[in-house]
């Protein structure tokens, strides 16, 4: 990743000579780490998933991560301040380096400051709403909401994770629509495949060096062939 003070500009330099580096933090199904599973699986993505964590034990982002061979770890938050906490979470991924990306998959913590500067620019979140709109929420309850509301476009959105929840630069949207007939249930599922393909998407972008954030602003580069 290259810095430039001038303009406040952030390049990411492609990762050409192995697969890009995953670390997860989840605490729920894991629906969407099983699409890049089945992505990297496939030859869809060259990317290898170096650990999966949690703070939920039973969460069955684990299970799913074990299933594929991918070391699961569960850390258990009872009794830590955020920042004792997240100083475990980064002791493990530290061990795993290089780490090129950390995906927040239904995690359900706020990270501390020393994470989030610790790794800047480096980790991503999936919100299952566009973004601003019905941001704080989490899982069914951000479906509830939109539906209550009555508004008629949803979506998800992938976005850098900085010191605020749900505040960070936006690097893809993926627009879906609400039913007169949807449940927060069927809407969630609707929205988690807009959110495996933004995710997949998103991960062959960082592959190529293809991000650059300029401020606030995430621009999609195009490739030099």
């Amino acid at each position: 990743m290259n810095y430039n003070s001038a303009d406040a500009t952030y390049t990411f330099q492609p990762v050409e000579d192995r697969p890009i580096r995953l670390a997860v933090l989840g605490s729920t199904r894991g629906t969407d780490l099983q699409a890049i599973i089945d992505a990297i699986k496939s030859g869809l993505l060259k990317a290898e998933i170096v650990c999966v964590i949690s703070d939920k034990k039973d969460a069955y982002i684990l299970e799913r991560a074990k299933q594929h061979g991918i070391e699961a770890l569960f850390i258990n938050p009872k009794g830590l301040t955020r920042e004792e906490y997240d100083k475990l979470i980064m002791d493990e991924i530290e061990k795993h380096s290089p780490v090129d990306l950390i995906l927040l998959i239904g995690y359900m913590r706020i990270l501390s400051n020393q994470f989030v500067k610790k790794y800047k620019w480096r980790i991503i979140n999936i919100h299952p709403s566009l973004l601003p709109a019905f941001a704080g929420g989490m899982d069914l309850n951000v479906h509830k909401a939109v539906l209550d509301y009555g508004v008629k476009v949803t979506g998800c959105t992938l976005h850098f994770v900085d010191e605020g929840v749900d505040t960070g630069p936006i690097i893809l949207q993926k627009p879906v629509m609400v039913d007169d007939d949807d449940t927060p249930e069927t809407l969630k599922a609707k929205v988690q495949k807009a959110e495996q393909e933004v995710l997949i998407e998103a991960i062959k972008l960082f592959q190529r060096g293809l991000i650059r954030i300029e401020g606030r602003r995430v621009r999609i580069l195009k490739e030099v062939k």
